[in-house]
């Protein structure tokens, strides 16, 4: 456990942005099925609630750190994670390997034409990635089998997951080992952002790891979830466990 840290019971691996990617990228070359989650504060408080989605969080392969307030915990746990590796990030610099190594992906998931309008900022950015396909994550039953027909006639290396938590990690935990693909990733809003549906924080509200500040100011309404933040670090001072 010397390269994870216990966060109220979810497993989160002590690796930064540069590492992840090249971990997530091996991946592609030993074959079998892996997933990958990115838990922030939010995230790890849904699970120490629900030991169902706990179990689920913790059966990933690769838990990074993708709130400051996790890093944070870590220090306070005293197995301190050195960096933020949000999803966005990690994703956009496995986007940079997959180009060198002309690897294929599969979009999934925001509202209808959000995937397709990603897939064409990335082929611009990467020209050697195979966009393998698209689907956008309003679906019933019917749409959801067609759209896993569609990811196994294309077998793509990777896909990107975003549903949002805990959709995306739950679907992703159904199917991991039933899709012809090396890696999925859960990245919550992450094809929003790509497609310039949604705009990041400022860079200077990301150095000060203000970036929940500055989504609150633009998305008001995210008050009452914002409210697990406190409830978080108060939870890992009084019932947090030191990684073994």
């Amino acid at each position: 456990m010397d390269n994870k840290v216990d966060i109220l019971g979810v497993n989160i691996d002590k690796l930064g942005i540069k590492d992840a990617s090249e971990k997530i990228y091996s991946f592609l070359e030993d074959g079998g099925h892996h997933c990958v989650f990115t838990p922030n504060s939010e995230i790890i408080m849904a699970a120490h609630r629900d030991e169902n989605f706990k179990k689920i969080l913790n059966s990933a392969d690769i838990l990074t750190a993708d709130g400051i307030g996790v890093v944070y915990a870590s220090k306070i746990l005293k197995n301190p994670i050195t960096e933020r590796a949000a999803g966005f990030d990690t994703a956009m610099e496995l986007l940079k390997k997959m180009n060198d190594g002309k690897k294929s992906l599969y979009l999934f998931g925001s509202k209808p034409g959000v995937a397709d309008r990603a897939a064409e900022k990335i082929k611009k950015m990467h020209p050697n990635i195979v966009i393998s396909g698209c689907a956008d994550g309003y679906f019933n039953a019917e749409k959801e089998k067609k759209i896993i027909d569609d990811i196994n006639e294309k077998s793509p290396d990777v896909l990107f997951v975003c549903l949002g938590f805990p959709k995306q990690e739950k679907w992703i935990y159904e199917h991991k080992g039933k899709l012809n693909v090396k890696v999925m990733m859960g990245l919550g809003g992450s094809l929003d952002v790509i497609a310039g549906e949604a705009k990041r924080a400022p860079e200077i509200f990301q150095k000060l790891n203000m970036e929940w500040f500055y989504r609150l100011c633009k998305e008001p309404w995210r008050i009452g979830r914002m409210m697990d933040l406190p409830k978080f670090a108060v939870t890992v001072i009084l019932k947090g466990k030191r990684a073994k």
